[in-house]
């Protein structure tokens, strides 16, 4: 692409984040550019209010259809993983009386189009999508964002909660996040310099606890619990016998030790 330019031109490159990918290719498509950045490099719009909720990975679909019930959401744009995870959720939700609409690479320019459309008309309730089918949506006035998964790369996070919070708008970005994702999240979290609340939700406390995470974004590790003192051998065998450390400085009593039985039928014999 590049050969078939002119010599001779101007090259203005945009881009949402500024990540090292778009810096290599800057590099190769630009001759001593100059930078203008509109806010610090990778920064989520603070227009945006951000948290998370912590939840097992196999209740992610029962969370957000009692989050949707319970908050009464009127649009929310959802991003998942994969192409199956889109395609799960909007049979769910359709099961459940939700009009839903999915958009990904499986399905034809002029499907997803339309069910764009249907979205910006608010003839649906919910859009879910993959990262690749969701570059550069314009959704005006779009309130809220859930990412049902954390994308794999960090930039992902910050171009998927930018469809909310657009042109001074309140928005609102709001991650289910499983224990398998506190890398992803860590990595979020240093992409964008800051640490995400966390907002339990009481029916739906995880088996597996996401670990929490510092200030740089790194997974503080839980301390070891203690192990249990080993019983003295002292203690095992026939009988009690008596151990110093039971006794202090006290003087050590004399405890009878049992009998052993004779074998012949009687008391053994001294020999004379």
């Amino acid at each position: 692409m590049y050969a078939a330019l002119p010599r001779k031109r101007q090259t203005l490159l945009f881009s949402a984040t500024f990540s090292d990918q778009i810096r290599v290719l800057a590099g190769l498509a630009l001759n001593d550019p100059l930078t203008v950045e509109v806010s610090p490099r990778n920064a989520t719009a603070t227009s945006v209010k951000q948290w998370l909720v912590p939840v097992d990975k196999k209740r992610k679909e029962d969370l957000f259809c009692h989050l949707l019930r319970k908050q009464r959401w009127t649009q929310v744009l959802v991003f998942a993983k994969t192409r199956n995870g889109v395609d799960q959720l909007v049979e769910r939700l359709l099961a459940e009386g939700v009009n839903a609409d999915g958009i990904h690479g499986d399905r034809p320019q002029a499907t997803r189009q339309r069910a764009l459309d249907s979205f910006k008309a608010r003839e649906i309730q919910v859009l879910v999508a993959t990262d690749v089918a969701a570059r550069g949506l314009d959704i005006d006035d779009l309130p809220l964002v859930v990412n049902l998964d954390l994308p794999i790369v960090a930039e992902d996070y910050v171009h998927r909660i930018g469809r909310t919070g657009r042109a001074g708008n309140k928005g609102e970005a709001i991650s289910l996040v499983c224990a398998d994702e506190v890398q992803l999240l860590a990595s979020i979290e240093v992409l964008t310099r800051q640490t995400l609340p966390r907002h339990e939700e009481p029916d739906f406390i995880p088996d597996h606890r996401v670990p929490m995470t510092d200030a740089s974004g790194q997974v503080i590790k839980k301390p070891k619990k203690p192990k249990k003192p080993k019983e003295n051998s002292a203690k095992r065998g026939l009988g009690r016998w008596m151990d110093s450390s039971e006794a202090g400085n006290a003087e050590p009593t004399v405890k009878a030790v049992r009998k052993v039985p004779s074998f012949n039928g009687g008391p053994r014999k001294r020999k004379p």
